[in-house]
């Protein structure tokens, strides 16, 4: 038995020594202390044995199975630190590299054209303000001279919130708003979102951006309003775009005009986008009332102003050659990521 002892613990030795992964080192751990392992076998037959010889065979037995267990750890430990410094070794990082930044994110091509927009106005002299998307069928519609009842306003078709309050159809209350408090001379832009319950279409959509224009004070023109005009969208468009004005009609000014810009498609040859006119309609302008100032207490005697309104979709598309207003919203990245 002592025999079998010494040989059972050289083999051990051995077999601790020779694991080369920690897969066989669990192998030889089975071998020799697992349930049915030779060790283990050993512990079993101390029964066996004559009363004299129990204690001391017993006991070596005993630090045979302490040592082993500790040998076994101690060359887990060893593989793990080989097979860690392998796969740093594996893993080398220079960390002189400069590090990798995540995409940044950008603006909106809507929000970039405003943001561009807003800049040439104001470099025109023009401050900016802005009012609630949430508006008073008072501020939208009766003191912009559209009173109850009235044809125009079935020109726009409205989201009603309830018999007083709707979604903005233009930024034209913002002008009300602003002439409520504020003495002329006025000379402001008034940019925002504004809604009206239409069809989506390739020129048309249920949600929209204006940026509307106002100057109010002694001697103003329409010629001033045609300059203002001219030098802004050739700032926008280029040099080499041409303008035309039509005699047209809103309630909130007289006169009144439509603004059309030579095809940005065809150059004015005529095209699919413009249906052979070689114009595009691009906004809305005119002198102001004389009823609207008097819905603020203008003197319409003393005071005359011009106002106008766009939309920036359009403007944007127009620049772009974008043919179709559904592709700002549908947030494909295939579209965006070119602006």
């Amino acid at each position: 038995m002592p025999d079998d002892l010494k040989l059972i613990e050289t083999e051990f030795h051995q077999a601790v020594t020779g694991a080369a992964d920690p897969r066989a080192l669990e192998e030889v751990r089975v071998k020799y202390l697992g349930r049915k392992g030779a060790i283990t076998e050993l512990l079993k037959q101390i029964g066996t044995l004559p009363p004299e010889e129990r204690r001391t065979f017993g006991a070596r037995v005993n630090e045979l199975k302490i040592a082993a267990a500790e040998m076994i750890e101690s060359r887990k430990a060893a593989l793990e630190s080989v097979e860690t410094a392998a796969k740093m070794a594996a893993e080398v990082v220079d960390v002189t590299l400069p590090g990798r930044r995540p995409p940044a994110g950008r603006k909106h091509i809507v929000t970039q054209a405003l943001d561009e927009i807003v800049e040439i106005l104001k470099g025109m002299g023009f401050a900016v303000e802005y009012g609630p998307d949430l508006e008073t069928d008072y501020y939208n519609f009766e003191a912009l001279n559209f009173p109850p009842n009235h044809p125009a306003r079935d020109m726009q078709d409205t989201f009603w919130i309830d018999d007083v309050h709707l979604l903005r159809t233009h930024t034209s209350p913002v002008q009300i708003h602003v002439m409520e408090r504020v003495q002329p001379p006025v000379r402001v832009i008034m940019p925002g979102r504004c809604f009206r319950n239409e069809s989506v279409s390739v020129r048309s959509h249920v949600m929209f951006h204006q940026i509307e224009g106002l100057y109010v004070d002694e001697g103003v023109t329409f010629g001033d309003l045609k300059a203002t005009l001219y030098t802004f969208l050739k700032m926008w468009l280029g040099m080499d775009v041409d303008l035309r004005f039509r005699p047209s009609f809103f309630p909130f000014t007289e006169p009144s005009a439509e603004v059309d810009v030579s095809c940005m498609f065809c150059k004015g040859s005529g095209c699919r986008v413009c249906k052979q006119s070689g114009w595009l309609e691009l906004l809305g302008a005119g002198m102001v009332d004389p009823n609207v100032f008097a819905s603020v207490g203008y003197d319409a005697e003393k005071y005359t102003g011009y106002a106008w309104g766009l939309g920036i979709e359009r403007l944007t598309m127009m620049k772009y050659g974008i043919e179709d207003i559904r592709l700002f919203w549908q947030n494909d990245m295939r579209f965006l990521e070119q602006f």
